[in-house]
């Protein structure tokens, strides 16, 4: 796996999605969330869904079948891509609740915290509801994308394994 076509490719998508990121959202606007949520996604509206769809994918690939020097460049793409990072997520079903489960788990990890970390325990306690609510046993896909998550407490809320593994304590 390539990971410096892959950090190209994402550099592009990210210039691609900057604007769009960084586009003001008129919070006095009673209807924001309505009008924010009738718009096409970010990467649709760039124009580069297919491209980012196979960038996430490469990069997730990467994080999970990757040694700890691996993982630590793909956490380091996505750092160095905001508009990226906030902008291309992922979509469509997986073969079970379990892989999405898993897959969407990663994603996290990868991601490798938020600007606010607060958002990202709320969405991984979120995750993990909806997976309980699908008859996922979250425990053991928890602990193990713990285990291969950033040691790194980059906005003293600790780092992405603790968030991940606070994700056990709310039901």
């Amino acid at each position: 796996m390539n990971l410096a076509a892959i950090r190209e490719d994402v550099a592009v998508i990210d210039i691609l999605l900057r604007d769009i990121a960084q586009r003001p959202v008129d919070l006095t606007d009673p209807d924001w969330p309505a009008k924010l949520s009738a718009g096409l996604p970010p990467v649709e509206e760039a124009g580069v869904a297919a491209e980012a769809c196979a960038a996430l994918t490469a990069l997730l690939d990467a994080y999970e079948s990757g040694d700890e020097g691996v993982r630590d460049e793909v956490r380091q793409i996505f750092r160095a891509h905001g508009a990226f990072s906030w902008g291309v997520g992922l979509t469509g079903r997986w073969p079970s609740a379990a892989a999405e489960f898993r897959r969407r788990l990663v994603h996290i990890s990868a991601r490798d915290q938020s600007e606010d970390p607060r958002d990202e325990l709320v969405g991984i306690w979120e995750l993990c509801a909806q997976a309980r609510g699908r008859g996922v046993d979250v425990e053991p896909i928890v602990r193990a994308v713990a285990d291969i998550s950033g040691e790194v407490d980059h906005v003293g809320m600790g780092s992405t394994r603790l968030l991940i593994l606070r994700g056990l304590e709310h039901r």
